[in-house]
């Protein structure tokens, strides 16, 4: 027998132009990367802008904003659940299923504003907790309660985005969050420093240029959302409504959703916190190696996003086997992309931190100091960005499928093993910084086999979250978006 030969020439350009292979996942996926690159150019030059000011607000809109950020996941979480209704609703067929999908999520985001109002007292208490030093407590409360103003847009923006980018017009969203960025970065530099007519605010500042930022994207989807095609086409209007039986669905699916991403950011939130006990220097490299680790991890979530749509859209078309293969596609992209930025973390670490410390008024020794520890960091963050990719990548396939109650239940567990761990490590033996972050390294590891594990046992494959319905096989997505005119 002669063994058959495949050339490399032919096996990439099958690999680029089958279904759910590399054009596929890259049209849907690179908008995703370059709208979550342009919210990780937005932190980064806030906290930048801060460390200006000094080192002490930079950390403090960090921690301050992480905790913010707890508070409002778990509805944030069944919020962007919508991409998987929307996802698989167009994966088969039912365009007039789509708006109403939407509207659930912003009668959702509607229902749960009051959150903003009930934390807004609350923030003294919670801050006091943490035991930070008294100034940085107080610029902790200020940033968190202005950003709290915020939280309804977001929800809001998360809902209408998933009309774009459930569908696969990913464009869409990268055009808009493009935009905010850009007016966000401009307010920050007005309201941080006083230029322009604007008051000087320093980290209020901060905070106020978030809030109007979220809120001009939240307005822009609603009109976006509304145009007269869409209404047409995916019942946009028609379908405002609350439907009980779908919101019922959206609560059953999204919430285990919402609930892992909120055990996440609680772990991550108790360990940003426990760090903030041990010393000013800790608390601020811990703040330069997280806001620089969002160069690899928010593109990668941004391939994360795209694996739960492409997912939903296939299964919605009853292909389970396209949408393994799109999971697999998007895995080999996004390792390509974290094994150069881990290399640039290790190697060129100040082409990431050298920003930072421009204009600090920070003694040259404790700048020295400071930079040190922070290159440490990076190279911790270097060793856990494979297995953080892995696990990003196929909880988001399995979440697409609809597979949130063992989603939920692995979050539950793990978030208080990284509790447990933060607080062992830190208050308990007291260890150093670099042994806490190698807690980190251990439970994102972890995460990463775990669901690994689950996405090979194939279990999601007959998974769906909407009703059962006779898939039109004659069309696919791309031909439905060419027949309804819905931009």
């Amino acid at each position: 027998m002669t063994a058959s030969y495949t050339s490399p020439t032919i096996a990439a350009t099958s690999w680029w132009r089958r279904p759910a292979g590399g054009r596929e996942v890259l049209i849907v996926a690179l908008p995703l990367v370059v709208s979550t690159i342009s919210w990780t150019v937005m932190t980064f030059a806030d906290r930048m802008f801060l460390n200006q000011v000094s080192e002490t607000s930079m950390s403090a809109a960090f921690s301050s904003s992480v905790i913010w950020f707890a508070v409002f996941c778990l509805p944030m979480g069944i919020c962007s659940y919508v991409n998987t209704f929307v996802s698989q609703y167009f994966g088969n067929g039912q365009l007039d299923r789509i708006g109403p999908s939407v509207w659930q999520g912003i009668w959702l985001a509607i229902l749960v504003t009051p959150l903003a109002l009930v934390a807004v007292p609350l923030a003294p208490w919670i801050f006091a907790w943490t035991q930070h030093t008294t100034e940085m407590v107080r610029q902790e409360i200020v940033y968190f309660q202005v950003l709290c103003a915020s939280g309804p847009a977001l929800l809001l923006a998360t809902s209408l985005s998933a009309f774009y980018s459930g569908r696969g017009k990913t464009w869409v969203v990268m055009v808009v969050d493009g935009l905010v960025t850009g007016v966000n970065l401009l307010l920050d530099y007005l309201w941080i420093f006083g230029y322009g007519g604007f008051p000087e605010m320093g980290i209020a500042g901060a905070g106020w240029a978030t809030v109007t930022a979220l809120w001009l994207k939240a307005l822009i989807y609603f009109v976006l959302f509304l145009r007269q095609k869409n209404r047409q086409s995916f019942l946009t209007l028609a379908g405002a409504k609350i439907d009980r039986e779908l919101f019922g669905r959206l609560l059953y699916f999204g919430g285990p959703s919402g609930v892992q991403m909120l055990l996440d950011v609680l772990g991550f939130t108790v360990f940003v916190i426990l760090i903030g006990r041990v010393g000013q220097l800790e608390t601020a490299a811990t703040t330069l190696a997280f806001s620089i680790s969002t160069v690899a991890f928010m593109p990668v979530w941004g391939f994360g996003l795209a694996v739960s749509i492409l997912v939903g859209q296939h299964l919605g078309e009853n292909r389970d086997d396209l949408a393994a293969r799109a999971t697999w596609t998007t895995l080999q992209i996004s390792m390509v992309y974290i094994v150069l930025i881990s290399t640039l973390y290790v190697l060129t670490p100040n082409l990431f931190l050298q920003g930072f410390f421009v204009g600090s008024q920070a003694p040259a020794a404790e700048q020295a100091t400071l930079h040190a520890m922070a290159v440490n960091l990076l190279r911790i963050v270097a060793a856990y960005n494979l297995m953080d990719a892995i696990f990003i990548i196929f909880v988001s396939a399995v979440k697409g499928a609809g597979d949130t109650r063992f989603v939920m239940t692995v979050s539950v567990l793990m978030g208080i093993l990284l509790g447990l761990l933060s607080w062992l490590t830190i208050d308990v033996w007291q260890l150093s910084i670099y042994s806490c972050w190698m807690a980190v390294t251990a439970w994102v590891c972890s995460m990463g086999m775990i669901f690994l594990l689950r996405f090979l046992g194939g279990k999601w494959r007959s998974m769906r979250v909407i009703e059962p319905h006779e898939v039109l096989t004659e069309n696919t997505p791309e031909e439905l978006a060419m027949k309804t005119t819905g931009q």
